[in-house]
């Protein structure tokens, strides 16, 4: 399947999203596109499979123009899309998800279920993915969740797949076993329109790549013509001189220490500690009980044995209010549903954990509250019409930007930051690593949750690497390799 967008515009009200985009799409390749945060990729990609209408353009699949009024509409005619935001039903099984919409029926039009079932347990295989068909997707890992939507997407048919960041939660044998099925499909003639921020999974498996900025198409190469800074360069308009800032460590006492904490199934015996102005990475592959660890070291999960020392001293951190109250942020991988309420203005939740030092007299005082936001949106450089737009209405990157901006608000000890560059583009990375380094340059104390080895290396001061809910080993910034750190979080010595 050929496709072809030709001079496509939108807008959303005053707010212009795309300016004369070109994108072609051939038959049986993988196609990167790639972008800053709000470069219009997504919207791009809603429009040719008809969640949004074009302004003014042409869409043409395979010589044919087409008008898709709806997603049903574009995968009728082959072309799936998996969302970076996963589209689940956290309450129905993995079989209902994966047939909502698409049930088999018998000819008295009851559910087949057997057919169903071999079906999906085919699919599965294919990928190399394993799950229990009749658990609840709301107990699933969010990495076997976008395993479920890639699954779903695999059960279409599709002869195009638009990824957006697929590989975002995985694990690396789950990048593996995707990366495996990519190059199959892309020999049985699938294309396949490949979004992610991660730079070097582009230069692995894609054959062309369009990058897009401010709205606009601004380059069509072949992979191999093209190289690392000059994606970066052509994606942010400007040059970027080094992916990581770099770090002048200059730690203090030990300002956090964890000795011998346990969760029952979990972790067990987890003993560390982090010093002011330094950032300790954490390591792990994903199920390991990295966020885990965090979780309870914040109060959302409960210890089941175990110190937590603050300051050399001993606390007891219950709940998320304790931490807070103790200056302990927490920075969660999942900020949608965890770091943010999506609907409230980006002040309100920038304010969120600082609420009651706005308040007089039992009235808050919303000149302070203005104020506030408006020095954190101004020092993170977070693009909003103002501190009254609702925080979904963000790109992912500044929405990102306003979960950091409401931790440093509290003026942290301890700032926890889980995946804090997931899905967010190597310009704002680098503006995110750079606060990283304002906040230790403080005497904050960070902990950074990492699945890129090289933010791993290139961040942090020293490396602990979580094996099966146990620390595996700890290395130096000058010790650890990529090779070390994978040894020890597969077990090996």
């Amino acid at each position: 399947m050929q496709i072809e967008m030709k001079n496509i515009h939108k807008s959303f009200g005053s707010n212009r999203v795309l300016s004369g985009v070109n994108f072609e799409l051939r038959g049986g390749e993988v196609h990167a596109l790639m972008g800053e945060n709000g470069a219009g990729k997504s919207t791009l990609m809603n429009i040719l499979t008809g969640i949004h209408s074009k302004d003014e353009g042409s869409i043409t699949v395979d010589g044919r123009e087409v008008h898709y009024g709806s997603p049903k509409e574009a995968e009728r005619d082959g072309i799936a899309f998996i969302h970076q935001e996963l589209n689940v039903w956290p309450e129905m099984t993995v079989l209902d998800n994966l047939f909502i919409g698409r049930e088999h029926t018998s000819r008295f039009g009851l559910l087949h279920a057997k057919k169903m079932r071999g079906l999906a347990e085919e699919q599965m295989s294919r990928l190399a993915f394993s799950i229990p068909l009749d658990q609840t997707v709301g107990s699933c890992s969010v990495g076997q969740q976008q395993m479920i939507e890639i699954t779903k997407a695999m059960m279409t048919q599709a002869k195009v797949i638009i990824m957006d960041e697929p590989t975002a939660a995985l694990t690396e044998r789950e990048i593996r076993n995707l990366f495996s099925l990519i190059t199959s499909l892309k020999q049985q003639g699938v294309s396949i329109v490949y979004i992610s921020h991660r730079m070097e999974e582009i230069f692995e498996i894609c054959d062309r790549i369009t990058i897009m900025r401010d709205g606009s198409t601004v380059d069509t190469r072949l992979i191999p013509e093209t190289h690392f800074d000059e994606v970066v360069r052509k994606m942010v308009g400007r040059e970027l001189t080094d992916r990581f800032p770099q770090r002048s460590s200059k730690s203090g006492g030990i300002a956090f220490e964890v000795v011998c904490a346990s969760r029952k199934g979990v972790f067990k015996d987890v003993s560390f500690s982090v010093h002011s102005g330094e950032i300790l990475g954490i390591s792990g592959l994903m199920g390991s009980g990295r966020t885990e660890m965090m979780r309870s070291l914040f109060g959302l999960d409960p210890l089941d044995s175990g110190e937590i020392r603050l300051g050399g001293k001993r606390v007891t951190i219950r709940n998320p209010f304790e931490a807070v109250k103790l200056g302990i942020g927490f920075i969660t991988e999942d900020r949608k549903d965890e770091g943010l309420v999506l609907d409230f203005s980006v002040k309100d939740n920038m304010v969120l954990p600082s609420l009651f030092s706005f308040s007089k007299r039992g009235l808050m005082d919303e000149a302070s509250e203005q104020s506030f936001a408006g020095q954190l949106i101004s020092r993170l450089s977070i693009k909003t019409e103002s501190s009254a737009t609702p925080v979904r209405n963000l790109s992912g990157g500044n929405q990102q930007k306003v979960v950091i901006a409401k931790w440093m608000g509290i003026g942290p000890k301890l700032l926890i930051l889980d995946e804090p560059t997931r899905g967010v583009d190597v310009g704002a990375k680098r503006e995110i690593y750079q606060l990283m380094n304002e906040l230790t340059d403080r005497g904050v104390a960070v902990i950074m949750v990492s699945s890129e080895l090289p933010e791993v290396l290139g961040m942090s001061d020293r490396v602990v690497v979580v094996h099966e809910g146990s620390i595996a080993g700890e290395l130096s910034a000058e010790e650890a390799t990529q090779e070390k750190i994978m040894t020890f979080a597969t077990g090996g010595l």
